[in-house]
């Protein structure tokens, strides 16, 4: 019977056994992928992670055909000649630029077939979406990862990956809730029974927080600098909460009255400062996310706490921060950065097993 499924496609669901598509499934070097605004992880079935380089596209400015990809493009950036643009694909989570982000994905795919001696089929690719994705940007990922060489394509939301790649027990009654921290999005998800409760999509993340320096350092010293010597800032000496001892750091950029290259030292309780607003509406997100799940499941969260992931995890002071205004343990994932690509990782294991957590495709069979 033709079901149809929320990509807007009729499929059959057949639970027949299909040779064809095991023997594949033996020989084919299935990806999962975590195509994050600031950093793309693949993770190949049986391998681990063995790309994560940034989402980042060099491109020539007429003909828009790309020059590098991942890091080399990211070393371009703000260096590029007139006719060269230094571009990330993908803004808020979500593709911006549709034949860049596919340019970008084909690159990565065949990238991580090259660490094969013998030549493999094409792969099977599940991919993390953010969970306010809306249907066009749903497809529009979809249809990416089609088109950059995937034999089958599956998506699945960040959230549950990162609760998969972090250990939580998802499938269990007891409440879970996981806060990804990435560059574009922050995904705030409760979850019960394999399900999701009460889910959060907030499009304040790492991006936020080094336009948020960015701009501090521009209003208070006259000094402008870029976007990475803001995020370098942030990683250096960022922090949420005070720290035992405070750090300083030398920010270089353009004067913005004599228009001459210039130096200032700045201080992590001015970057605390600086990025403090963000960070208020991440926790103000959380607080609303709880505030809306059942009773049951808050008082789950005393026990098991709230787990963080993603690369924004690892702001410094984030933890005593959240621990005192939310009340409740919160402790970071091993290795945040990669949580949602070992969760893709993980459900290639064992499709049949963890297509109920897949989005749009819940009801399909594949062996």
């Amino acid at each position: 019977m033709p079901i149809l499924t929320s990509l807007g496609q009729t499929q059959e669901n057949t639970l027949a056994f299909n040779p064809f598509n095991w023997l594949l499934g033996l020989f084919s070097l299935d990806i999962g992928i975590d195509l994050g605004t600031a950093n793309t992880l693949v993770n190949v079935r049986g391998k681990g992670i063995v790309i994560n380089e940034p989402s980042w596209v060099a491109i020539e400015k007429r003909s828009r055909k790309p020059l590098a990809i991942g890091a080399r493009a990211k070393e371009m950036v703000g260096r590029t000649p007139a006719n060269v643009i230094a571009v990330r694909p993908l803004r808020d989570g979500v593709i911006s630029e549709f034949e860049i982000t596919k340019a970008m994905l084909e690159y990565f795919i065949v990238k991580a077939h090259q660490q094969t001696i013998v030549p493999m089929p094409k792969p099977r690719v599940v991919v993390g979406i953010p969970s306010g994705a809306t249907e066009v940007e749903r497809r529009a990922v979809y249809d990416a990862a089609m088109a950059a060489g995937a034999r089958e394509a599956f998506l699945i939301e960040e959230p549950r990956a990162a609760a998969l790649g972090a250990g939580l027990p998802i499938s269990e009654v007891r409440g879970t809730m996981v806060v990804d921290i990435g560059g574009g999005t922050t995904e705030v998800a409760i979850m019960s029974m394999g399900g999701i409760v009460v889910s959060r999509s907030l499009r304040v993340a790492g991006d936020e927080l080094d336009q948020d320096i960015l701009t501090y350092i521009r209003n208070k010293y006259n000094l402008l600098i870029g976007e990475r010597m803001a995020e370098q800032i942030k990683m250096t000496i960022g922090s949420a909460y005070p720290l035992p001892t405070e750090k300083t750091m030398v920010a270089r950029g353009r004067n913005l009255v004599t228009g001459l290259p210039d130096t200032v030292e700045v201080s992590s309780v001015e970057i605390r400062e600086a990025v403090s607003g963000s960070v208020q509406v991440i926790i103000e997100t959380i607080k609303d996310a709880m505030d809306e799940a059942p009773p049951e499941i808050v008082s789950d969260l005393i026990d098991s706490g709230i787990c963080l992931a993603g690369g924004g995890s690892q702001l410094l002071g984030l933890v005593d921060r959240l621990s005192d205004d939310l009340n409740l343990r919160v402790w970071v994932a091993e290795d945040p950065m990669t949580c949602v690509a070992r969760g893709a990782g993980l459900v290639l294991e064992d499709l049949e097993q963890y297509q109920q957590f897949l989005v749009g495709l819940e009801r399909r069979r594949t062996l």
